[in-house]
């Protein structure tokens, strides 16, 4: 994770990106126990770019440095990592607002464990349920923060069937 973080800053400075937060299940470990994926998702904010390759930067940058991309991802260390453009007012606000960890020395900005749950919560599947849940345990977010922000980025009746479904939790 540390070459994820390094290479990410590098990004930074060269303007290939403007902005980045760690999400999904690799960042949800920042909160919780740690929990089994195969990938680093990561949310982006690139330069207006003309076309429709919005990643073709990134893919280029990580290729002059060595990272090859494998299937939907780019090999980083031991790591396949998935670029993704923020792609809801959520996710970008989720990166914007994205706090930065110390990873070896190396700062790394990842979504807090609010937004992680909301992000969660409008994709719906049962291991984003799962991971709310994990969340909400860990004592790293309060059902009532979460319903408050799903609220703002219309995700208020998915909260309340969720609170429905686990309000034994």
């Amino acid at each position: 994770m540390k070459e994820l973080a390094q290479l990410l800053n590098e990004m930074l400075a060269a303007g290939v990106i403007e902005n980045y937060a760690l999400f999904g299940a690799v960042a949800q470990m920042r909160y919780t126990e740690p929990v089994a994926t195969i990938d680093a998702d990561l949310l982006i904010a690139v330069p207006s770019q003309k076309g429709l390759d919005v990643l073709n930067g990134v893919y280029k940058f990580c290729s002059k440095k060595g990272f090859q991309p494998e299937g939907e991802a780019i090999k980083v260390g031991a790591w396949p990592v998935q670029f993704m453009p923020a792609f809801s007012p959520l996710t970008q606000e989720a990166m914007e607002r994205a706090e930065t960890a110390d990873f070896e020395g190396v700062p790394l900005r990842v979504v807090r464990a609010d937004y992680l749950a909301v992000i969660a919560l409008s994709v719906g599947r049962s291991k984003d349920l799962t991971r709310i849940l994990a969340l909400i345990e860990s004592g790293s977010i309060k059902r009532e923060e979460i319903r408050k922000l799903a609220g703002r980025f219309g995700l208020a009746e998915a909260w309340k069937k969720f609170e429905k479904k686990f309000s034994d939790e």
